[in-house]
């Protein structure tokens, strides 16, 4: 009788044994909400943002945003997800009131429709600007806010030329930015988020019990903060080492965004942790350790004039000699159809000749001209005019002369695109504006740049496929929407003193401003 009794003690306290792992794994999993907008505009470019510029994807679609989330994905397995809403526009000018409203509405509406949440990963740029808004992502943070509730953990994803307001700083719980510029590390600074989104609510910890915002008087074209050289490189490379100390959960610097006048638009650190004097410490050395290489920053490869980087790329024997055309930038926020720089060009007499040095000019938007080209069919001869429908201020619409070399349909910003020459010279225009950052873009035109003499880009820094095929490059300082030059923009609106627009002002105070938890939305 003993040892039955016995026998029945050991598997009842077998079983009571193996319950809490029957209800862990029975545990169910956090609901995790998707969604964000993300561009970056310029409020000095005449140019205008419509709602279809963003390209919204919804639902399931939203996935295809993010590799590290697709379905036999470890991360996608740890939650039950529910992507709403994200939209992500090239860059370009002020965001109108009506597409704003329409797209945070809408996401709005689908987080009311399939909540509750455990958390939410808000994938945004930072930059964007709106009509009658100093603030959009400050407000679109705190109606998102209104409607998950206080206590849904909110991890933020941001561009490194973003901005962060106190109201935005406030109202995520968890944020952090790109490390590198250009942005190689995109994919990873959103994992990233996600990441620290699933730890903290795996484990339990929930909201960080300090966020540590510091507003840091700068302001600096991404061309001059390029990761790939100093001061910029050693800056960023403080951060990983930062945010991987025991009681800090991330750590990051915004260099903020130049060619937008808002309150708002300046460099901006901030750490979030458990340890309150990490958190604070952490942030004030990498504040002051911007502040200290001010003086710095320069731009990333040499500049000039647009004459004198003709004169260079002319005398240069490597190919292809490449130049930025950067003052209508269009991944900058550029109306990209400015056409100063291809007058210059179409002027010179070096390229009138189909004999003279082979150049590509990517691009410049002219609708017009493409139908008649279309109609026309490679090769046949087309005359018409391009550019400058939206920003005439530096250039009238230019005219084009030559014989139709490629003609090519579906591009998902570009719609078509047609290759006139002229001279020497390969002109790519577009139907709509479109950056040109790979090789692929221009072999998929019968355009083969590492043969071309010189290649033109409306960009500011190569991205990483055309940095790599540089034979040389100058960085043109052509005018524009987002002119290098940001004393000729005429702030208005922007904090002063703000370096380096006030190059002799006193030191600011680089204290960390502390953000509780328990801080209220605003």
């Amino acid at each position: 009788m003993k040892k039955i009794y016995l026998i029945l003690l050991l598997l009842f306290a077998a079983f009571r044994c193996s319950q809490p792992v029957a209800d862990e794994a029975e545990k169910p999993l956090p609901r995790i909400a998707i969604a964000g907008l993300a561009i970056e505009s310029s409020t000095f470019s005449p140019a205008v943002t419509h709602e279809e510029a963003f390209h919204a994807r919804v639902g399931e679609e939203v996935f295809t945003y993010y590799p590290f989330l697709s379905p036999d994905s470890l991360n996608r397995k740890r939650a039950s997800w529910v992507p709403v809403l994200r939209g992500h526009a090239l860059p370009g000018g002020i965001v109108t009131r009506e597409a704003y409203e329409s797209l945070v509405k809408k996401t709005l509406d689908m987080l009311k429709e399939n909540g509750p949440y455990d958390g939410l990963f808000f994938d945004i740029h930072g930059a964007m600007s709106v009509v009658g808004l100093e603030d959009p992502e400050g407000d679109f943070i705190v109606r998102v806010r209104e409607v998950v509730g206080k206590d849904v953990l909110i991890s933020t994803s941001m561009d490194l030329h973003g901005n962060v307001s106190r109201r935005l700083a406030e109202n995520t719980d968890l944020i952090t930015c790109y490390r590198m510029a250009p942005h190689e590390d995109a994919l990873e600074s959103k994992k990233r988020a996600v990441d620290n989104l699933l730890e903290r609510l795996e484990n339990g910890m929930g909201k960080p019990k300090y966020k540590a915002w510091i507003p840091v008087p700068v302001l600096l074209p991404g061309e001059k903060t390029s990761t790939r050289i100093e001061p910029a490189k050693s800056l960023y490379a403080r951060v990983g080492p930062a945010a991987a100390q025991e009681g800090v959960i991330d750590a990051a610097i915004w260099v903020g965004y130049a060619w937008a006048d808002e309150p708002r638009n300046h460099a901006v650190v901030m750490v979030t942790g458990d340890d309150q004097e990490k958190v604070t410490k952490t942030a004030e050395e990498l504040a002051n350790s911007f502040w200290e290489v001010r003086n710095a920053f320069d731009f990333v490869a040499p500049t000039a004039t647009l004459e004198e980087s003709l004169k260079r790329a002319l005398a240069s024997d490597k190919q292809p000699y490449m130049i930025s055309d950067m003052g209508d930038n269009p991944t900058a926020g550029g109306a990209g159809d400015v056409t100063w720089t291809l007058q210059q060009l179409l002027n010179r007499p070096e390229f009138q000749s189909a004999e003279g040095p082979s150049l590509i000019y990517a691009s410049i938007p002219g609708p017009e001209f493409v139908i008649k080209a279309v109609e026309a069919g490679v090769g046949g001869i087309v005359e018409g005019f391009a550019g400058a429908s939206i920003d005439d201020r530096y250039a009238p619409p230019v005219k084009l002369s030559g014989s139709i070399t490629a003609i090519e349909h579906g591009d998902v910003h570009a719609e078509t695109e047609v290759v006139v020459r002229v001279g020497s010279l390969h002109v790519i225009v577009t139907k709509k504006r479109k950056p040109y950052h790979k090789e692929a873009d221009f072999t998929r035109l019968g355009l083969n740049p590492r043969e071309a003499a010189i290649v033109v880009v409306k960009i500011g820094y190569l991205v990483p496929e055309l940095y790599n095929m540089r034979g040389d490059w100058t960085m043109a300082l052509t005018p524009g929407g987002v002119d290098q030059d940001l004393e000729r923009l005429g702030y208005k609106k922007i904090n002063r003193p703000m370096f380096p627009l006030d190059k002799d002002m006193a030191d600011p105070d680089l204290s960390a401003r502390l953000i509780r938890a328990s801080d209220e939305v605003e």
